[in-house]
């Protein structure tokens, strides 16, 4: 992905780029796999473009949500968050939340395929997308517990 998509994806939609779009649209990409809220996009987009205001980057991230580019995700917290749209996956990748640092990890696998089987065969209902996420703790925190345990004993 790059600024050539946005263009496109813009200019297929009856947009046109505008240098606020644009920011926006490079920040996420450079920040591609960090899933970053709204406040966390404006604070890196108004250090390149110090004119810009956050309700520029609100209507930007909406804009680019409505062409497909990006998705807002929830992972609690209260704030929606910003992923790059993949339009070759056929469900949201499911969240590994660590809930002692913070990191967020993509899931790698489709797990539930066969949940979704099963709930067509029982209930006649064909799921289309879902949304999961795996609150715990992650292998560099899991490590630094065991440290600290280590050195106790």
């Amino acid at each position: 992905m790059n600024i050539t998509e946005l263009i496109n994806k813009l200019k297929e939609s009856g947009y046109k780029l505008t240098k606020q779009r644009q920011m926006v649209w490079e920040i996420i990409l450079k920040n591609r796999g960090q899933h970053l809220n709204t406040e966390e996009i404006f604070n890196k987009v108004q250090k390149k473009y110090p004119d810009i205001g956050v309700a520029t980057v609100y209507r930007t991230l909406q804009l680019l949500e409505k062409i497909g580019l990006v998705q807002h995700i929830s992972l609690g917290g209260g704030r929606r968050r910003y992923q790059i749209s993949n339009p070759h996956e056929k469900h949201d990748h499911h969240h590994l939340i660590c809930q002692i640092c913070g990191e967020i990890i993509d899931g790698k696998e489709d797990i539930l395929d066969f949940l979704e089987e099963n709930i067509f065969l029982k209930e006649g209902f064909r799921v289309t997308n879902h949304s999961v996420n795996f609150f715990g703790i992650c292998k560099r925190c899991l490590n630094n517990l065991e440290e600290k345990e280590n050195d106790e004993k």
